[in-house]
C-alpha cells in the first residue's frame, strides 16, 4: 500500500518515465494482489477458470497492458482496483469472523477436565474417561463437565452459554446440572447421568459445528448462478472489446471498457453476502438460545403457515401441582390438604408429591399404609382411616361424595367413611405459552395442539393458551397422522415437542423444533431447531429471525445486481471509469456485508 501511495504522489507532482511508473505500480500490484493472482493460477490449473479471481486478474493486468500500449502510463487504476479489492476482502473477512464468533463463543462450554471422586480422593481426568454413575466434584467457577444430578452441596449455575438466560439457576441436592454451565460460589458433587459424548455440551457443540453444512435454497442458487454467470460475463466482455472495435477501429477504448465490464461484473457481493446473511441469522438466534442446525432450516421456517405444539413439557411444565382445594361442608381447605398429605406420604406417585409440596408441613404419623391399584391409597393414622383416590375409591367404599367436573386429576379425600373434600391437581401452563400463540397469530401463522390427554383436559389447556385447534387422546402414531392432516389442510407445518414419543412427529414435520433443556435426546436428535430455554415464546422469535434474514438476503441480491447493471451500462457507454468499477465491485460488496451483519441483531 505504501508503494502505491508513494508512486501515486510522484506521478501527481512530477512526470515519471513510462517504465519507471510501470515498475513502481506493478510492484505495488504484485504485493497487493498476490493472493488473488495465486488463487486464479491454482484454479486455472485445476480446470476452474471462471471465478472472481480470474475476472480481477484479467481486468487489472489488462489495464497495465493498455497503459503500455497507449503510452499513457496510467497504471494507478489497475493497482487501485487490487488495493480496494484487498481492503474489501479484509473487511469482509472481519465481518465473517464477527458473525462466526457469535456462534463459536459456544465453544467456551467445552470442558477441559473433570474432578473424579473415587476411593475418598479427587483427581483430575479427561471428561471422556468418566463413566455413568461416577461422582465428580465441581468447584466454584469451574465448568460442569458432564450432565449429572447433585448429590451434595448447593450453588447457582450460570447457564447463559446453553440457554441465553442471564439469571443463574439455583441447584441443590436432587437437582439436574447440565454440562457447559459454570458453577457459582459453592462446591457441588454430581452423580454422572450421561457419558461425555451424550452430554448437553457435546450435543450443542456438534450442532454448532455442522450448522454451516446445510445450505439454504438462496445459497445454492447463488452458487449455481456464479458458476454460469462468470463464463457469460467473460464472453460478453469479449464481444464488447471486439465488435465495436471492428466497426470504429478504437481498440484501446473498447478494450478498456471491456476491462471495466469485467471488474464491475465480479459476483463478490452475492457470493460473500448471501451465505454471511444466513450465518449471521444462525448466530443471532444462538444468542437467544435458539440452535438452528442449518441455513436450510432457517429458510424453511419463513414458509411455515401452521405451528403445532405438543402439550406436556412444551406448552405446560409437565409438573403436577395442586390447583384448587374444595372442602365439604363443615371442613376447611387446610383440613382436607392435611388429610390428603397423611394418606399420600408413603407414595412415590407424582400426584402424591404435588400434594405433599402444597401441604408443606410434616405429615401425620401412620400405623399402616395400603395402595389400592386403580383407585388410590388407604392410611391408618391415630385419628382414624384416611382414604385418598378417585371416584371409584369413594364408590367402592360406599362414601357419599361431591363429584367435581373440572379438567385435571381430582383427588377425593375421606376419613372414617366421612367425605372431607376434594383436591384438584393439574399440569401448569408455562408462563409464556399464551404470548407464544399470540406472537404467531400476529404473523398470520395458525396454531394447533396435539396431546395424549383426555379431551376435557386438552380442550381446557387449548382454551387457556389460545391455540386454534386441539387434537386429544392421541397415541404416538396418531400424532403423525394428525400432523399429516394439518399439513394437507394448511401447508408447511412446524411441530414443537420434547418427549421421546415426539421424535416421529418432529421428523415428519416440515420444521421440527425440540425443547433442548428438558427435551429427550431422541427429540433433540430428530429436530431441525433446538430451543435451549424451553420457552414456547422462542418459536415466534425464531420465525421473526428467519423472516428478517430472508429480507436481508433479497435486499442484497436486488441491490447488488441493480447497481452492477447500471454501472455496466454507464461503463459501456463511456460514462464510467475504473473508479466506478471499483465501487460497483468492492463498494457494493462492503455495503452488502454490512447489511448482512444486521441479521446478528435478533
Amino acid at each position: 500500500m505504501a508503494v502505491f501511495v508513494f508512486g501515486y504522489i510522484l506521478q501527481s507532482v512530477m512526470e515519471l518515465d513510462l517504465w519507471v511508473s510501470f515498475v513502481i505500480f506493478f510492484a505495488a500490484y504484485l504485493v497487493l494482489g498476490a493472493n488473488v493472482l495465486a488463487a486464479a493460477g491454482k484454479n486455472i490449473l485445476r480446470g476452474k477458470v471462471f471465478d472472481e479471481n480470474f475476472l480481477m486478474t484479467v481486468a487489472t493486468i489488462g489495464a497495465f497492458v493498455l497503459g503500455i500500449y497507449t503510452g499513457s502510463g496510467d497504471f494507478a487504476e489497475g493497482t487501485a482496483v487490487m488495493l480496494f479489492y484487498m481492503v474489501g476482502e479484509t473487511l469482509s473477512d472481519m465481518a465473517v469472523e464477527r458473525s462466526r464468533r457469535s456462534i463459536t463463543e459456544l465453544m467456551d462450554i467445552r470442558p477441559d477436565y473433570a474432578n473424579l471422586k473415587a476411593g475418598g480422593q479427587v483427581r483430575r481426568v479427561d471428561p471422556a474417561a468418566v463413566a455413568v454413575g461416577d461422582v465428580i466434584v465441581v468447584k466454584p467457577f469451574e465448568k460442569v463437565p458432564l450432565d449429572g444430578i447433585v448429590v451434595s452441596g448447593s450453588s447457582a449455575l450460570n447457564t447463559s452459554a446453553l440457554t441465553g438466560e442471564s439469571l443463574p439457576r439455583d441447584v441443590s441436592e436432587g437437582a439436574e446440572a447440565l454440562a457447559g454451565s459454570v458453577n457459582g460460589g459453592g462446591t457441588i458433587e454430581l452423580r454422572v447421568e450421561k457419558e461425555f459424548g451424550e452430554s448437553t455440551a457435546a450435543k450443542i457443540l456438534d450442532l454448532v459445528e455442522h450448522a454451516g453444512n446445510k445450505k439454504a435454497r438462496a445459497e445454492k442458487f447463488i452458487t449455481k448462478f456464479a458458476r454460469y454467470y462468470t463464463p457469460v460475463v467473460c464472453a460478453a466482455a469479449l464481444i464488447v472489446a471486439i465488435v465495436p472495435s471492428l466497426v470504429t477501429g478504437a481498440w484501446s477504448v473498447w478494450i478498456y471498457r471491456a476491462l471495466l465490464f469485467l471488474v464491475i461484473s465480479c459476483p463478490c457481493a452475492l457470493v460473500v453476502s448471501v451465505p454471511l446473511s444466513y450465518f449471521s441469522g444462525i448466530g443471532g438466534a444462538s444468542k437467544k438460545g435458539i440452535l438452528i442446525k442449518g441455513a436450510n432450516y432457517l429458510e424453511a421456517l419463513t414458509n411455515v403457515r401452521e405451528v403445532v405444539f405438543d402439550k406436556t413439557g412444551t406448552l405446560t411444565k409437565g409438573e403436577f401441582a395442586v390447583k384448587e382445594v374444595h372442602p365439604a361442608g363443615g371442613f376447611t381447605c387446610e383440613e382436607v390438604l392435611e388429610a390428603a398429605a397423611c394418606a399420600e406420604a408413603d407414595s412415590s406417585h407424582p400426584i402424591a408429591r404435588s400434594v405433599l409440596q402444597a401441604y408443606g408441613g410434616e405429615p401425620c404419623a401412620r400405623m399402616g399404609y395400603e395402595e389400592i391399584p386403580g383407585h388410590g391409597v388407604k392410611a391408618e393414622t391415630e385419628e382414624g382411616t384416611v382414604l385418598a383416590g378417585n371416584a371409584k375409591l369413594m364408590e367402592r367404599e360406599g362414601i357419599a361424595y361431591e363429584k367435581m367436573e373440572q379438567p385435571g386429576t381430582v383427588l377425593y379425600v375421606a376419613e372414617d367413611n366421612k367425605f372431607l373434600g376434594s383436591v384438584l391437581i393439574a399440569d401448569q401452563v408455562k408462563a409464556d405459552a399464551q404470548d407464544a400463540v399470540k406472537g404467531l397469530r400476529g404473523m398470520g401463522i395458525g396454531t394447533a395442539m396435539l396431546t395424549g390427554d383426555a379431551q376435557n383436559i386438552g380442550n381446557a389447556i387449548a382454551r387457556q393458551v389460545g391455540v386454534d385447534e386441539a387434537y386429544c387422546e392421541l397415541l404416538p402414531q396418531d400424532k403423525v397422522e394428525a400432523l399429516e392432516h394439518i399439513q394437507a389442510k394448511n401447508g408447511s407445518t412446524a411441530f414443537v415437542g420434547d418427549g421421546i414419543n415426539d421424535a416421529p412427529v418432529l421428523a415428519r414435520a416440515d420444521v421440527g423444533i425440540a425443547m433442548g433443556g428438558a427435551g429427550s435426546d431422541a427429540a433433540i436428535e430428530a429436530a431441525d431447531i433446538v430451543l435451549m430455554t424451553d420457552e414456547p415464546s422462542s418459536v415466534p422469535r425464531a420465525v421473526r429471525i428467519s423472516k428478517k434474514t430472508r429480507r436481508i438476503v433479497w435486499q442484497n441480491i436486488v441491490f447488488a445486481l441493480a447497481v452492477k447493471a447500471v454501472v455496466m451500462v454507464l461503463g459501456i457507454a463511456g460514462f464510467a471509469d475504473m473508479w466506478w468499477a471499483v465501487f460497483a465491485d468492492v463498494g457494493v460488496t462492503l455495503i452488502a456485508v454490512v447489511n448482512a451483519l444486521r441479521a446478528l441483531r435478533s
